[in-house]
């Protein structure tokens, strides 16, 4: 699996928003606001986690139809069960 630039991006914009909230519990912010901001990063992780796993997805079934193996409903199912994890 290669993992592309925008992938990288997303984490390291992520990492961002998570040493932003730290600094505002630091510096006593409003729990609402760190709370929003805490909603969004998660948001910004589910969406980071749906590319890796969708652009996986799309390789992984590409092999399998090149290669004439196994079922695309197997891995399609296994990216579901990865999804249904992370939450």
């Amino acid at each position: 699996m290669e993992y592309t630039a925008q992938m990288k991006n997303r984490l390291k914009r992520i990492d961002g928003q998570i040493r932003g909230i730290l600094n505002m519990m630091e510096q006593g912010e409003d729990c609402r606001s760190v709370v929003t901001q805490m909603t969004a990063a998660r948001t910004a992780m589910d969406r980071a986690l749906g590319l890796v796993i969708g652009k996986n997805l799309e390789a992984c079934l590409r092999e399998q139809i090149e290669s004439g193996g196994g079922s695309a409903e197997s891995i399609i199912n296994e990216a579901v069960q990865m999804l249904v994890k992370s939450r």
